[in-house]
């Protein structure tokens, strides 16, 4: 196991210093896996820094987050999110916006983020707002298991079924990464559900050894293949198969409706690819 981050603490340290120095900023949230207890010597700094509603424009959140370590590498990256690389080559993600609206939405981020510790999630809050925001996602919330369940069946359906068609054109590629970024998350959510480990919900392969019996571990690693046609063909069936055990085991248990005419047809699909 990686060990913990002596420099992430110091760091996450400097950073709240930084804050309370820094009258443009008005509340700053920490979330991630340093929050949840679960830092390591490889984890990233994950924030949002609230600026006063009236000074958003006057912040230069690259210039601050320069004072907190040299910077090898900023830019906002496709979710508008201003990411870094510090020169130790730690990582950060940094969502920069106005306090006003910013900590009004903390609230609703209940059931999909989880602050077990708001204490140390909030780093700096002038109004108290913050506080109590964050407070509002210290219990964890597990996913509602029949609505999850079949939800996620039928995404392994309609998501299979498109990875045995792009097979039988030929796009080796792209059902690679079909299998791998959109399957496998979702295989490896209803297996978390059914086995009640809900804890990495949004990041379902993280502590995947840790937290899943080693069977179905086997049956994951059985889904993965090197990006070569008669390994991902291969993969695309066993992946299929893990799916049916899965839903099935998941309809034994909640009340679900499974379309085992598709599943049948499916299967077939990726037999002939």
């Amino acid at each position: 196991m990686p060990s913990a981050s002596p420099v992430l603490d110091v760091r996450i340290d400097r950073l709240r210093e930084l804050a309370h120095a820094e009258p443009l900023l008005e509340g700053v949230l920490l979330y991630g896996s340093w929050t949840m207890g679960e830092a390591d010597a490889h984890s990233d700094i994950e924030a949002y820094l609230y600026v006063a509603d009236d000074r958003v424009e006057d912040f230069d959140a690259r210039a601050f987050l320069e004072r907190l370590a040299p910077l090898e590498l900023a830019y906002t990256n496709m979710y508008g999110i201003l990411a870094v690389v510090f020169d130790d080559l730690m990582r950060g993600e940094f969502h920069v916006g106005p306090a006003g609206e910013g900590i009004a939405e903390v609230p609703t981020w209940k059931g999909m983020v989880h602050l077990p510790r708001p204490e140390k999630a909030v780093l700096l809050d002038r109004t108290g707002r913050l506080t109590e925001a964050a407070r509002r996602l210290a219990d964890e919330i597990p996913p509602e298991p029949v609505e999850t369940a079949q939800r996620l069946t039928d995404e392994l359906a309609n998501w299979t079924l498109m990875l045995a068609h792009v097979l039988r054109r030929g796009e080796i590629a792209r059902a690679h990464a079909l299998l791998h970024t959109i399957v496998a998350p979702q295989q490896l959510q209803l297996c978390r559900l059914l086995r009640g480990s809900t804890a990495h919900w949004l990041t379902p392969s993280r502590a995947l050894e840790q937290d899943l019996p080693a069977a179905d571990a086997r049956r994951y690693v059985a889904t993965t293949a090197p990006a070569r046609e008669p390994e991902v063909r291969a993969a695309a069936r066993s992946s299929w198969r893990w799916s049916r055990d899965l839903a099935a085991e998941a309809a034994g248990r909640w009340p679900l409706t499974l379309p085992e005419d598709l599943h049948e047809r499916i299967a077939g699909l990726l037999d002939r690819s």
